[in-house]
């Protein structure tokens, strides 16, 4: 006898026999095995299925060999959605098909033809998914918002809209339909949307009401709204009678993806001060968020910064992988230090894997590429082997250091483990090395690459571009085998720009959309412009930016300016400047250049009055910035060199150093005296550029402990300077050794009294 409990809490006996005989009635079973154990074998097969076991349940469904059952297939398919395992899910459909196709019907074939659809919708086939859709005699809302879901889960926001629209005129929809066609349709057809749930009152639904603030949130950042302030989204988070955190979320994840970081942070505060809390997606959009304050907000934002930090350690989310990785990108981001942020992700205890690793150096490779190196270093003390994805993530972190040691250390490790063969490492490598000042290793690795791809290409043209070397980037664009895109002609152009030869580059750009198909765009009519400007061809650059079938932007008058600087056009210059403060108020290079030009054409008061106003206006310039290696220690220097520890044998050598370079013919460039030192002492500044001093202490090293050292690498965070570049020249004279200079827009090898970039830059 068994004793069940009944829902009264009494006990109840049953025969087993009785039990037997009831569970054989509904269905043959395996003589070997009692219905009983069927039954007890299939509840365990859905209870590995709810703890997501998925490959232990269907190993134990097959073995069981079981009659048709509805709720297991149910279990089984839905777990293969959940997982996104399309191949055991189609296995299993074989399955159903080849073993239960007579019980394959009624009312549960709509059942599990739903979970059917459901399940390749979620992974992602949708052909399969309508296949099955169409193929349904019967269908209900439950079939109509599963195939929405799986369009809208996959992007495909004309086909969600289409079958949105193709449902209303069989089923009234649900909350769970018109939140799964917002989720992918574009502003205009979420209108459409927005205005049937105000009909039939499902925008009330909070569901809903936060699929529409996404949705218009996302509307507003791609620009298709018309406005970018996000008035829609936040006239219905206004109108929701009741919020609950997703609503927040929504909201700040809105401001986030628009850079609107200053409202994202307001929301956080109100949400915080009226006591609905946040979780760990809140603090994510958040975070986020203040890496995109400006420079002019900075401080402003490492104390906000803070405050999210101290927030994170009361509720234990800094512990967490993902969110102290989100704190770094915050405070690197911010201008925090390596050490910090190197220890405010040690100090998470959240699990840290190969793909957290490589999540966080690829945070900080750009920003912090230091800190980038350590934690690849620390990976690999604690065990871990970097994959393909974490090297990659490297390679661009030693992109941005100075000397090419790193960048080899790591093509070393890609050897070992395996990966030489990589595109993907390659084209890094190839990148890297260019970035470094390594040309030769560079087109070494793109030697011996053998299946290039357009990324191989387009990588070593634009290290040539950035050496300079436009012959070598028009050679190699002819034997280029595959299809060009728009980023190899921005590498030509700007090849051909850098190196003065505007003819060729004219070329270039007529046979882009004749003979290539690509039509250029912003990117490549700033080559141009760029191209006409520093070739003199002024009136040329101007026409082309009047006929440009877009508007301009940024950059392309920042191009036209700076041609105007070089060239001392003054009029035209006061309207690229003036167009350029319009897109970009915070950027100082309008101010920087046009003061140029007025200090070049005597007109001083106007130049003092530019710096006034520039500094009332709250724009900062960034400082001028140096960095050179000696002693395997990167050594940073600013203009006047105060916080170097050695600066007064710095100064002593650099004295002794100006005096020599005179004798040979050095004169000193004084005319954009008063733009370089603002109030500081005029003289003083000049001999004290950041670059000038990175190479003095270079040669004090050299002079001291490397007396045969041939190479001088210094990379410069601005454009170097005419009076700088003058000094290089007659430094690599003097001293016989190569300088290479890399700065803000290529590098200049200086060599014998010359500089590679044949004082065109």
């Amino acid at each position: 006898m068994l004793a069940l409990r009944s829902n009264s809490g009494g006990a109840i006996a049953i025969s087993y026999n009785a039990l037997v005989r009831t569970l054989c009635s509904a269905g043959a079973v395996a003589p070997s095995q009692t219905p009983l154990d069927h039954q007890l074998q299939l509840h365990r097969v859905r209870e590995l299925c709810s703890r997501g076991q998925l490959q232990e349940a269907l190993s134990l469904f097959y073995a069981v060999n079981p009659h048709f059952d509805a709720p297991t297939y149910a279990a089984l398919f839905h777990a293969c959605a959940r997982l996104r395992q399309l191949d055991l899910g189609r296995s299993l459909h074989q399955y159903l098909l080849a073993h239960h196709r007579p019980s394959f019907n009624g009312t549960t074939q709509l059942y599990l033809r739903n979970h059917l659809v459901n399940m390749y919708g979620k992974c992602g086939h949708l052909d399969f998914a309508r296949q099955v859709f169409d193929n349904m005699p019967h269908r209900n809302i439950v079939s109509w918002t599963a195939l929405i879901s799986g369009y809208g889960q996959c992007g495909r926001s004309d086909e969600c809209f289409s079958v949105f629209a193709d449902m209303l005129d069989v089923v009234r929809p649900t909350e769970f339909a018109f939140a799964a066609v917002l989720s992918s349709c574009r502003y205009y057809q979420g209108r459409q949307v927005h205005v049937l749930a105000l009909k039939t009152s499902f925008d009330a639904y909070v569901f809903v009401a936060n699929a529409l603030i996404t949705m218009y949130s996302r509307g507003s950042s791609a620009g298709e709204c018309g406005h970018d302030d996000g008035d829609e989204a936040l006239k219905v988070f206004g109108n929701m009678e009741c919020c609950n955190l997703i609503s927040w979320n929504s909201m700040i994840a809105g401001f986030q993806n628009r850079g609107l970081w200053a409202q994202a942070v307001k929301f956080f505060t109100q949400m915080h001060s009226d006591g609905i809390g946040f979780d760990r997606a809140t603090l994510l959009s958040t975070l986020s968020a203040l890496c995109d304050v400006g420079n002019d907000h900075v401080v402003k934002g490492f104390w906000y910064c803070l405050q999210l930090h101290c927030l994170s350690i009361r509720t234990a989310f800094s512990l967490e992988a993902q969110v102290s990785t989100a704190l770094v990108k915050a405070y690197s981001t911010l201008g925090g230090g390596v050490r910090d942020c190197y220890k405010m992700f040690m100090d998470s205890s959240g699990l840290r894997d190969i793909i957290s690793w490589t999540g966080i150096i690829a945070t900080v490779a750009e920003k912090i590429p230091q800190a980038a190196l350590s934690f690849f270093c620390q990976l690999r003390r604690d065990g871990w082997n970097p994959d393909r994805y974490t090297l990659s993530s490297v390679l661009k972190a030693c992109a941005g250091l100075m000397t090419e040691r790193h960048a080899s250390a790591v093509h070393l490790l890609i050897v070992k483990a395996g990966f030489e063969g990589d595109i993907v490492l390659a084209n890094a490598l190839i990148h890297s090395y260019a970035r470094c000042g390594a040309l030769c290793p560079s087109k070494k690795v793109f030697d011996e690459l053998g299946n290039r791809d357009t990324v191989s290409w387009n990588s070593m043209l634009k290290a040539y571009a950035l050496h300079g070397q436009a012959g070598g980037a028009l050679e190699l664009f002819s034997k280029m085998d595959v299809q060009p895109d728009a980023a190899t002609f921005v590498a030509i152009l700007s090849a051909c720009s850098h190196a003065g030869m505007a003819e060729e580059g004219v070329e270039v750009f007529d046979n882009m959309s004749e003979k290539y198909g690509v039509v250029p765009g912003s990117d490549h009519y700033a080559c141009m412009i760029d191209m006409f400007g520093r070739a003199g061809r002024i009136v040329e650059a101007k026409n082309l930016i009047t006929r440009m079938p877009m508007e301009p932007d940024s950059v392309v008058w920042s191009a036209l300016l700076a041609a105007c600087r070089k060239h001392n056009e003054t009029e035209l210059g006061m309207w690229a400047a003036t167009k350029l403060r319009e897109l970009d108020p915070d950027n100082s290079l309008g101010y920087v250049l046009m003061s140029n030009i007025f200090c070049l054409d005597g007109n001083f008061d106007d130049a003092g009055f530019l710096w006034k106003k520039m500094k009332g206006s709250g724009v900062r310039k960034n400082p001028g910035l140096s960095w050179v290696e000696v002693g395997n220690r990167v050594h940073e220097f600013a203009s006047g060199g105060l916080r170097h520890p050695h600066r007064e044998a710095i100064y002593d050598k650099l004295e002794t150093l100006v005096g020599q370079l005179k004798v040979l013919g050095y004169v000193p460039e004084t005319s954009l005296v008063l733009h370089d030192v603002e109030e500081e002492q005029k003289a003083e500044q000049l001999y004290h550029h950041s670059e000038k001093l990175a190479v003095v202490y270079a040669l004090i090293d050299a002079d001291s402990r490397y007396p045969f050292r041939l190479m001088i690498k210094i990379m410069k965070n601005i454009r170097i300077c005419a009076d700088c570049h003058n000094f290089m020249k007659f430094v690599s004279e003097l001293t016989e050794k190569e300088i290479i200079v890399r700065d803000s827009n290529r590098f200049h090898h200086f060599n014998k009294g010359a500089c590679s970039c044949n004082d065109f830059w």
